[in-house]
């Protein structure tokens, strides 16, 4: 009897642990291998951290993970966490929790940069829809053996600068000037070459309509038709996306690349680093650049059973530690002041980002990630009419005025819902 009793104890015991077990679904998006390593690692430490409660990572490869995320939560299978890419915040926004009072009580609230805190709350400039983790801001690779080869004394600061640089290279012998990222992904490229050009980021006028055909902008556009017709590019990076522009230039084939802090993991693995050195990107007439930034971060789902611990997890990811951990592995700028002041930032590769982020003429252009169609326009109207352009199929002009035409009418929709 008493051994009955005994066991009939231990499994009440058991029942309690497991009724009191809390488990939490994150959904991560921009997957990687090296990415889910950090990820795990972090959601571990949480989990020794608060026994009891589990963690079920689920894992979308990018290339598919709008619709899949977009599948799971029309189905209902909605996770408590989920990383937010900044061009999705607008479709899922009304789903997600506002954390700005969490984040006044947070003990690290107060140590976040002011861009992490307005770029949290861009889709209405209030709600902080999500904490980001750091920033893919734009600026200039370059190498300086190709360079010195053609006889260019130093990287380029303006953009005649940089189409002269990209010639000189372009003459040597199999190698190229420019890393062109004509296939997916590439829309930040022509963005930044607009704005740059026509001397404003503003997308849209007074008016409501889009600056993307005004002159400049058009000028712009105009600026990468020209580098890859003129030869400065390579001819099959029409349809290069992030993997090929990056192999393109740590293999000494192309002697510029405008890319993110991500970029430089690879590049670091294959180039020494006395070979090469990053620069904020070029200014326009106007003395001004305006390179994208763009990120991704933490988000609660308003479905999620349990609201605080969501967030103790959000907060857990979001801490300086933490964070300046996955800044490191994962390829992005820290989210909390003071972070580059880190011996692992202060080198002449991260000098480029960091001086952009300081620099007076270096204006930091964020994508209108809160149109409803951006993603869209992005991933399919942009890519296939720029890529008619690369190829002469269509004009600068073409280009601007289709793009201006949705932009305008999608900006039209989203004022009127305000």
């Amino acid at each position: 009897m008493r051994g009955l009793i005994g066991a009939i104890s231990v499994l009440a015991m058991m029942a309690g642990s497991a009724a009191s077990a809390e488990t939490l679904k994150l959904v991560e998006v921009i997957t990687s291998p090296e990415r889910t390593k950090v990820l795990q690692a972090q959601v571990d430490a949480f989990e020794a951290a608060n026994p009891g409660t589990e963690v079920e990572i689920v894992s979308l490869p990018w290339g598919q993970a709008f619709e899949k995320f977009a599948t799971m939560v029309a189905g209902g299978d909605i996770p408590d966490v989920v990383e937010m890419p900044d061009r999705w915040a607008g479709i899922y926004k009304d789903k997600l929790v506002d954390l700005n009072d969490r984040i006044a009580e947070w003990e690290h609230g107060s140590t976040l940069t002011q861009k992490t805190l307005d770029m949290g709350r861009q889709t209405d400039g209030k709600s902080a829809r999500m904490i980001p983790y750091g920033f893919y801001l734009r600026a200039l690779f370059y190498n300086k053996k190709l360079l010195e080869e053609a006889g260019v004394s130093e990287p380029p600061r303006t953009m005649d600068d940089f189409m002269a640089a990209s010639k000189a290279v372009s003459e040597l012998d199999g190698k190229y000037g420019y890393c062109l990222r004509g296939g997916p992904g590439g829309l930040n490229g022509w963005i930044m070459m607009a704005a740059t050009m026509n001397g404003s980021n503003t997308f849209f006028d007074e008016d409501g309509k889009s600056t993307l055909n005004q002159p400049g902008s058009v000028e712009g556009i105009q600026f990468l038709i020209d580098m890859y017709q003129n030869g400065y590019a390579p001819k099959d990076s029409v349809s290069w996306g992030f993997n090929e522009i990056v192999a393109g230039f740590y293999s000494g084939t192309c002697a510029f690349l405008d890319q993110d802090p991500d970029a430089l993991i690879a590049v670091s693995e294959r180039m020494d680093a006395e070979d090469f050195a990053v620069v904020p990107m070029p200014v326009g007439p106007a003395g001004k650049a305006f390179p994208t930034i763009g990120f991704a971060g933490w988000s609660m789902f308003d479905t999620s059973s349990d609201k605080d611990l969501s967030w103790k997890l959000i907060a857990h990811l979001s801490s300086p530690e933490a964070n300046k951990e996955w800044a490191k592995r994962v390829g992005v700028i820290p989210i909390h002041e003071g972070a580059e002041q880190d011996p692992f930032f202060k080198t002449e590769q991260f000098a480029g980002w960091f001086d952009t982020l300081n620099g007076d003429e270096y204006i930091p252009t964020v994508m209108p990630t809160y149109l409803e169609q951006f993603g869209y326009f992005a991933d399919s109207i942009a890519l296939e009419t720029s890529q008619e352009a690369l190829l002469g199929q269509i004009s600068a002009q073409e280009v601007a005025d289709q793009w201006a035409e949705f932009l305008t009418d999608e900006y039209t929709r989203w004022k009127a819902a305000q």
